[in-house]
């Protein structure tokens, strides 16, 4: 169990930071209201989204029901490779990764699969209640995940000269997203730097086996 701590740990510290930003926000702001954190750089931006990361869609409610439901087998795989891993004593580093993508991706499961029940509609001009005698503003599986975070650094025009956009607006970084969205980029960009260092263990280790073979 000693080697499960840490990953668990990170998973709930994840979990519990995202799923309080998420009810702050459907508590206390309409959608669209902005509060401002450093000037115009970094705002809380309250949207909500029936699709991917970074409020990509998926359209329909069809589509809707087949991201959840994709979402939920694909926590299930990650759950279980991170078990594996775990036990199978893998980097350290490279388990809490895994674990940082897993938590992400069960948080915004959390929102898709029983905001809808839990939650009444938010709207421009009244914020949502917990728990609502009507029921919550839609089905089982149906819920809208809650982004928040948004950091429009950057803010312009393109130059005439510009090819095909010249002239037009811009604005980095245009995305609004979320605490568990955050966990899922880190894990995998973390990944990508360090693989060599997570995998060269392994590698060794694989060396190491495949030496005492050849020498028996």
């Amino acid at each position: 169990m000693k080697g499960y701590n840490r990953p668990l740990l990170l998973i709930a510290i994840i979990l519990f930071i995202d799923q309080v930003s998420k009810f702050w926000v459907k508590l206390n702001m309409t959608i669209g209201q902005d509060f401002n954190i450093i000037g115009n750089k970094f705002l809380i931006h309250f949207i909500e989204n029936n699709g991917m990361a970074y409020g990509m869609e998926f359209g329909g409610e069809f589509g809707k029901l087949f991201l959840t439901l994709f979402r939920i087998v694909a926590v299930i795989g990650i759950g279980y490779g991170l078990h594996y891993m775990v036990k199978n004593k893998y980097h350290r580093g490279f388990i809490l990764n895994v674990a940082l993508i897993f938590a992400g991706a069960l948080g915004n499961i959390i929102d898709s699969t029983f905001y809808g029940v839990i939650f009444s509609e938010s709207t421009f001009y009244n914020t949502a209640t917990l728990f609502p005698e009507g029921g919550g503003y839609s089905s089982l599986f149906h819920g809208k995940v809650v982004d928040m975070l948004y950091f429009p650094l950057i803010e312009g025009n393109f130059p005439d000269w510009f090819p095909i956009w010249g002239g037009e607006h811009f604005l980095f970084f245009r995305p609004v997203f979320n605490i568990a969205d955050s966990a899922i980029s880190v894990g995998v960009f973390l990944i990508l730097i360090f693989q060599k260092r997570y995998f060269k263990e392994e590698h060794v280790e694989k060396e190491s086996v495949n030496s005492e073979v050849l020498e028996d």
